[in-house]
C-alpha cells in the first residue's frame, strides 16, 4: 500500500447540507427547519433554562450565601520553613519574596504554625494561624499583624 491508494472510510466525510437555495434544491423556503416558530429563527433554538410553562429550577431553588468576585485568598507560609532564617531578622513580604516563599507582595499571605521555630523572628504577616503565633512568640519573637487595607493602597 501506498500513500497515494489511502483513502479516508466510508462515511466519515460528509458533505456540508446547502440550504436557502430556491425550491429545485429539496431545501428551498423554509430551509429544512419545517414552519414558523421559535426553531424557525436563527440564534439560539431555545433559551437556556427555559422550562415552557413550568418555574425554571434556578427560580425555584432558594438564594444561599454570597460569593465575592475577587476572592480573599491567601498565600501560604509554613513556620519550618522560616527554621533556617538567622535570629533577629526581619522577615516581610520583599524578604518571603526574595526567598521564594511567596509569589506575590501584593497579594496577602499567612503564617502557618506547621513545624518548629527556636529563633526570635520579627515577622510581619497579613494573618497568623494560633499556633503559629505561639510558637513564635514563645521562641522569643514578634508576630506583627499588617492591615489588609495596605496591599491596596501600594498599587
Amino acid at each position: 500500500m501506498y500513500l497515494h491508494e489511502l483513502k479516508a472510510p466510508q462515511g466519515s466525510r460528509k458533505r456540508r447540507k446547502i440550504v436557502g437555495r430556491g425550491s429545485g434544491s429539496g431545501h428551498g423556503k423554509t430551509s429544512c427547519r419545517g414552519q414558523t416558530g421559535q426553531l424557525s429563527r436563527s440564534g439560539r433554538a431555545v433559551i437556556l433554562g427555559s422550562e415552557g410553562g413550568q418555574m425554571p429550577l434556578i427560580r425555584r431553588l432558594p438564594k444561599v450565601g454570597f460569593r465575592r468576585k475577587n476572592p480573599l485568598v491567601y498565600q501560604v507560609v509554613k513556620l519550618a520553613s522560616l527554621k533556617k532564617m538567622k535570629a533577629g531578622t526581619v522577615v516581610d513580604g520583599e524578604f518571603l519574596k526574595s526567598q521564594g516563599l511567596i509569589k506575590s507582595i501584593y497579594k496577602p499571605y499567612k503564617i502557618l504554625g506547621d513545624g518548629e521555630i527556636n529563633k526570635s523572628l520579627t515577622i510581619r504577616a497579613f494573618s497568623f494561624s494560633k499556633s503559629a503565633q505561639e510558637k513564635i512568640v514563645k521562641a522569643g519573637g514578634k508576630a506583627e499583624t499588617i492591615d489588609i487595607n495596605s496591599i491596596h493602597a501600594s498599587f
